[in-house]
């Protein structure tokens, strides 16, 4: 099936450029609240101030992360298949933006004990930003070709993550002069600056309608419908199953890796702001490097590639957290103490790690595009908000499970392996569009 999309993209390829930049600066815009919120400071801010850096914080930040995407990811397809209705994208991506980025400052007045209204302020904040994704990642395929759509997208993932590196510069004098609740507002003001001008420039192509009916009758009926006919997307469904594996992983990494490395390896908070910009320096170069091969090799066998190298990833992890032999042999060799090579080793694991997260999520919102029939690509970017938000509910609360019990995050980083594995298998059944005929199997 040819994609109707290209039909509607503009003729003037500067316009397109514009509409194209204009796009990927949302991408810049978000990644200040998934930086400084779920990945960096107030991830490590929860842990050791509200929750008083008991073992039972993995806990409680567990189960914020879970609540958020449960609601997410079971809202996600109800509001796409709305927004295909109406048209409108565009104003239920306003409402999640700005849900966002008031939970994200109103963080600033949370302290030590506060642990309620820090859940529910993040599970706000949380549910506004995956919500919205949902709307952003749908106009992709109004943005220019299918043969197009790992470029374009690994190049929004490339913005996301020098956003990322412009927002961890902007924060360093705040962590360094102990101002640390004031990255929170910080973020939300650099969050909504950048998004502006996508609610500006960049419209939806559909002609608005008559509706007689209840747009959540319609929502409802229309995600029915297209679950009865599920049949029909066999293929689309066997990537999404995978989707939902491997997604799992790359979630979990996103949502404690500054917490592992602060508790774990007993990272500084300067460690943490080096370790976070290798993260995202690398993560530029892999969306973009990434998007391209994409293109050319195929979305399905370049995510089985970035699987691999997270596996790799996991293993060098787990081994050089502990104090085993290789650990032993490096401490000997280079004469450092045990910690260090500890630390060091996990460089390495953000170095790698940077070179495909923003490649696995870049490549698959790519292949997500091109097995979606257009005229249900909001809806359908809702069922895959569904599979990737439902999944990151496992993983995050297996991972603060097992350290909660065991005491040791250590052991709950090799639960990660599984959901790589699982997914690569999957994967395995998924056919991949063809590249020169762009056709939807």
């Amino acid at each position: 099936m040819s994609n109707p999309s290209t039909k509607n993209l503009p003729e003037n390829k500067k316009e397109n450029k514009f509409r194209i930049f204009i796009w990927t600066l949302f991408d810049f815009a978000n990644t200040s609240y998934s930086i400084v919120v779920v990945t960096f400071v107030f991830a490590v801010y929860f842990k050791e101030v509200v929750a008083s850096n008991k073992p039972a914080g993995d806990l409680f930040w567990s189960l914020g992360i879970s609540i958020s995407m449960i609601i997410t990811a079971f809202v996600s397809p109800v509001l796409g298949a709305i927004a295909d209705y109406s048209s409108g994208k565009k104003r239920f991506l306003l409402f999640f933006t700005l849900l966002c980025i008031v939970s994200t400052a109103i963080m600033y007045f949370l302290n030590e004990g506060d642990i309620i209204f820090a859940l529910v302020l993040f599970i706000l904040a949380n549910i506004g930003f995956e919500a919205g994704l949902v709307f952003y990642d749908a106009f992709l395929p109004e943005l220019t070709s299918p043969k197009n759509y790992g470029r374009v997208s690994g190049y929004g993932f490339g913005m996301g993550y020098l956003g990322s590196l412009v927002i961890l510069l902007i924060i360093v004098p705040f962590i360094q002069d102990n101002l640390i609740k004031e990255t929170f507002p910080v973020a939300a003001a650099f969050f909504l600056l950048f998004a502006a001008p996508l609610f500006f420039f960049i419209h939806d192509f559909r002609k608005k309608t008559e509706h007689k009916e209840s747009y959540f009758k319609v929502g409802f009926g229309r995600v029915f419908t297209t679950i009865k006919n599920l049949k029909y997307y066999k293929n689309l469904v066997i990537f999404l199953l995978s989707f939902f594996f491997y997604i799992e992983g790359v979630n979990t990494v996103i949502f404690f890796a500054g917490n592992y490395a602060k508790t774990t390896l007993h990272f500084s908070m300067t460690n943490l702001i080096f370790f976070f910009l290798i993260v995202q320096t690398t993560a530029i170069l892999g969306a973009v490097l990434f998007g391209i091969i994409s293109d050319s090799l195929g979305q399905k066998k370049t995510i089985q590639i970035t699987l691999y190298i997270w596996l790799f990833t996991i293993l060098v992890a787990y081994v050089t957290s502990g104090d085993g032999a290789i650990v032993q042999y490096l401490s000997d060799k280079f004469t450092l103490p045990v910690g260090e090579i500890q630390q060091r080793s996990f460089y390495l694991v953000g170095l790698l790690a940077g070179g495909v997260i923003g490649a696995t999520q870049s490549t698959s919102r790519s292949l997500m595009s091109k097995l979606t029939p257009y005229e249900k690509k909001t809806e359908f970017f809702g069922f895959y908000s569904l599979f990737g938000k439902s999944s990151a509910v496992l993983g995050p609360v297996v991972f603060g499970v097992v350290s909660y019990i065991t005491g040791n995050q250590r052991f709950a980083i090799l639960s990660i392996a599984f959901f790589f594995i699982v997914g690569l298998i999957v994967l395995n059944y998924v056919k991949d569009p063809d590249v020169k005929t762009q056709t939807i199997q």
